[in-house]
């Protein structure tokens, strides 16, 4: 598994020392979460956030936008220094146009599912996108319980995914712990987000590493979608 540690459980006085901290610890990705306070209730960071923590780090910046209007905002995350962004099925802005504008910016475009949404919401942009983020809590606030009933719709994508030789990181977001990463990975994920479980924990590098349940140790999917997928 590779392990996206998200910034919203950090100490927001320190996040260049945090993300300093996971990157140290075997972190594979930093996972960024924006918030609009319209989308979800919730309000968060934006891309000056982003451009400044951007120095600090050589990871890639996993920037999920939990945001109404996603398209009018893509241009300011990609100046900012985001390698993926996802955004949500449910938000206003033309899911098609929205990837593009990702995609022609240079970073990696992405789709998001909350709870309630079907696997199949996303099937139609499979083949334009680089990943899909399953939430297993509903978005907004972290610290919330992991829901085990989400597996099944990972499972589904997976599946989708093999059916259509397609190379797409599946992500997933919510209660993800060294309690919970069995079920996410025997699920198929290939990329775990986890908040609390690693910011939280006594040892950052061995909370990552409890999470590194996944023979690609290396991130070779990792790698081929970051290279690919910007063409």
């Amino acid at each position: 598994m590779l392990v996206a540690p998200s910034l919203l459980s950090c100490d927001f006085s320190k996040m260049g020392e945090e993300i300093e901290r996971i990157e140290n610890a075997g972190a594979d990705l930093a996972h960024l979460d924006v918030m609009d306070g319209h989308f979800v209730p919730n309000i968060t960071i934006g891309p000056c956030i982003i451009k400044a923590l951007r120095s600090y780090s050589r990871l890639p910046f996993d920037v999920h936008l939990m945001i109404e209007h996603p398209l009018d905002y893509i241009d300011a995350f990609v100046d900012a220094g985001a390698d993926i962004i996802t955004f949500h099925v449910e938000a206003s802005s033309d899911i098609d146009k929205t990837i593009e504008r990702i995609r022609s910016g240079g970073a990696i475009p992405g789709l998001v599912i909350k709870p309630k949404t079907p696997a199949d919401a996303v099937f139609p942009y499979l083949d334009k996108i680089g990943m899909v983020l399953v939430m297993t809590v509903e978005p907004g606030f972290g610290g919330q319980s992991f829901m085990a009933d989400m597996m099944p719709k990972l499972r589904e994508l997976r599946a989708e995914c093999e059916k259509r030789d397609l190379d797409v990181l599946l992500e997933v977001d919510g209660g993800v712990s060294e309690k919970t990463i069995a079920a996410v990975a025997e699920a198929g994920a290939d990329i775990s987000v986890s908040g609390t479980g690693v910011f939280k924990a006594k040892d950052t590098a061995e909370a990552i590493r409890i999470l590194k349940c996944s023979d690609d140790k290396d991130g070779l999917l990792l790698k081929k979608v970051l290279a690919s997928k910007r063409k």
